[in-house]
């Protein structure tokens, strides 16, 4: 059992598929105190406070699991959408590009400490204009980083991949499941 310190329904269901019992609970930190234009250390800077503030809030009653992610493209990080014009903003700049989605996450166990921050890499097709509309009107896009979604809207659109799908959904399953199993050996 572990404690997921973060409301993201989408790393409780990774967590969930994969059979790893946990229960969610909250961490309060503003990311708009980080000032780091570069994607890597900018979601390693938020994935940190995060864990702070999780360590505070919670101590070590139960394993701890934070993390963040970021998307970028060309170098510029897109965060979370404010609005509907800022989500479509957001989207036309991943239309037909190059997106890195970046995700760190912390771990921690009395005995075991994983830091661990993986991206993975999409080439999209040019998103259909009706398609891009409809998603917009559904407000599926809030709450997530770029607004994206790469299991659900994005899908059909992926040209070319190179990662894992689990870390652009916001939790390296893979190598999280790695470090647990680790520790029942």
């Amino acid at each position: 059992m572990l404690r997921l310190c973060s409301s993201s329904s989408t790393r409780g269901k990774l967590l969930k598929d994969s059979k790893i019992e946990f229960i969610q609970s909250s961490c309060n930190f503003d990311e708009e105190s980080i000032s780091s234009k570069e994607a890597r250390e900018f979601v390693y800077l938020a994935t940190y406070g995060k864990f702070q503030d999780a360590l505070n809030r919670y101590g070590f009653e139960m394993p701890i699991l934070v993390a963040d992610t970021v998307v970028s493209v060309d170098n510029k990080i897109l965060r979370k959408a404010k609005n509907y014009e800022d989500a479509k903003r957001l989207l036309e700049l991943q239309s037909g590009s190059k997106v890195s989605i970046i995700t760190c996450m912390i771990y921690k166990s009395m005995d075991k400490e994983m830091i661990d921050t993986s991206s993975t890499e999409y080439l999209f097709n040019k998103f259909n204009e009706d398609d891009l509309n409809e998603y917009l009107e559904s407000e599926l896009w809030q709450g997530k980083a770029g607004g994206i979604m790469v299991e659900g809207f994005a899908k059909k659109y992926i040209k070319e991949v190179n990662g894992y799908e689990s870390t652009a959904m916001g939790l390296c399953i893979e190598r999280l499941k790695e470090i647990i199993d680790f520790k029942r050996m």
